[in-house]
């Protein structure tokens, strides 16, 4: 039996990407929703997990709802839910300003997390935030950077959901999160602390919230620096899909190399239905 298709057998989580991954856009990259309908045949696991943190998770479900794939919240997972689980556990009580969407903003209010508009307002003496954090915000104004540089100046934590330069759309790329945080670095002399994908506070998290065995997890998708390397970095292991953003030349060149590579999660499906035809 090929290698690819002995470590698709072995796995029992596959934590899928979406962007580049599943879809593009508004459009299903072929093949997808046949490999999460088989793999769950097969009673393996799949959790979907986006580094995008503009839309909340309830945006991504009726949007898969949508292509077809109707998926509990239990099997949704973002950056966003990362950030916020990290400044619940490390920064409980802190007052973050947010560079984020309206519906980043309403997922970290309804978490319990203290944010900061600007102004003293009903935090007392308090003349700045504890806490900058950014995200994929695709609401950013000049206003909002702003503000988030002069807060670092002034001794704020520095945060950021996810690293991403840019995100994929059926047109083309787009700036994400990693390119705002550039800017504000390149201002302030900071660097944030990047959480989602590849960091460990997502491995450790997906872990807990599955039940998931490390040495049984896959992290799929089409990002070298984040989707692979979350599992191939943290003891899981990492799979590319060809059907987004990397190439087989940016694997050659890539300090990060996958444990497998396949043009799309529609090869995936072909090859782990060939593996157990052979049974």
């Amino acid at each position: 039996m090929e290698k690819r298709a002995e470590l698709l057998k072995k796995i029992s989580l596959f934590v899928l990407d979406m962007d580049g991954t599943f879809y593009l856009g508004e459009k299903r990259i072929e093949g997808a929703l046949e490999f999460v309908r088989y793999v769950q045949e097969k009673g393996k696991k799949v959790l979907f997990f986006t580094n995008n943190s503009s839309k909340s998770p309830k945006v991504y479900m009726e949007k898969l709802a949508g292509m077809d794939c109707p998926i509990t919240r239990e099997q949704i997972m973002t950056s966003g839910d990362v950030t916020i689980a990290y400044l619940k556990e490390r920064c409980p009580g802190k007052l973050v300003y947010l560079v984020g969407t309206p519906a980043l903003e309403e997922s970290f209010r309804e978490a319990g997390i203290r944010l900061w508009n600007g102004t003293a307002g009903d935090v007392g003496e308090k003349r700045r935030p504890d806490i900058v954090t950014v995200g994929f915000d695709t609401t950013l104004t000049y206003e909002k950077l702003e503000r988030a540089c002069t807060y670092i100046r002034e001794g704020a934590v520095f945060l950021a959901t996810h690293l991403d330069i840019n995100c994929p759309t059926e047109n083309g790329f787009i700036p994400d999160c990693g390119a705002f945080c550039a800017a504000i670095s390149k201002s302030t002399g900071a660097e944030p602390k990047y959480l989602g994908k590849p960091f460990r506070e997502t491995v450790d998290m997906v872990l807990l919230h599955t039940g998931a065995r490390r040495e049984e997890t896959a992290f799929v998708g089409d990002r070298l620096y984040t989707d692979v390397a979350t599992g191939v970095k943290h003891g899981a292991y990492g799979f590319l899909v060809l059907s987004g953003e990397a190439t087989e030349e940016d694997v050659e060149k890539s300090e990060i190399k996958p444990d497998a590579v396949f043009r799309s999660l529609g090869e995936m499906k072909e090859l782990l239905s060939n593996a157990y035809s052979k049974n």
